[in-house]
């Protein structure tokens, strides 16, 4: 077998039809819309630069051994400090950079207060209404969309803190 040493010119941007059997080659990006009392939470990235002061739902790549839920968990414990349920997954996968595609899972919080441990500067919950308040990066706008689609129109009560 020979390694192939050369890169596509044009990355695969709009490549819809990958289905499960992407292939070894492919890094899984797992992030959570992750709701609470009405709301969805936002991070703003604090690294690597280029993505720097641009906002994303969170998570981090898939660990051999773990199912995509398990990663989620532990990712959202390691970068905001909080015990998340899974839900379901969102419709849709996103191209990030080459060999690298997210996977989007509804979370509900469990337990703590997130805050932006790792990779964040700041986070931001958000009602359907304040979505575009924030410059989404672009991969995780699609993800944006479905996950609104499961909020409601307006807040469940009022504050509770």
């Amino acid at each position: 077998m020979t390694e192939r040493t050369t890169e596509p010119a044009v990355p695969h941007e709009h490549h819809h039809d990958a289905g499960p059997g992407q292939g070894a080659g492919v890094v899984v990006v797992v992030a959570g819309a992750l709701y609470d009392r009405g709301r969805l939470l936002a991070a703003r990235r604090s690294a690597p630069v280029e993505l720097a002061g641009r906002w994303e739902l969170p998570g981090g790549k898939l660990e051999p051994g773990e199912t995509p839920e398990e990663a989620l968990v532990r990712e959202l414990r390691e970068e905001l400090g909080v015990e998340v349920e899974p839900g379901e997954r969102l419709p849709g996968e996103w191209p990030l950079k080459p060999g690298y595609v997210l996977k989007v899972w509804t979370a509900r919080l469990l337990s703590g207060e997130p805050r932006p441990l790792e990779d964040h500067d700041e986070l931001r919950w958000l009602a359907r209404g304040e979505l575009d308040s924030v410059d989404w990066l672009d991969q995780d706008r699609p993800a944006v969309a479905e996950a609104a689609l499961r909020l409601p129109a307006t807040p469940l009560g009022g504050a509770r803190d």
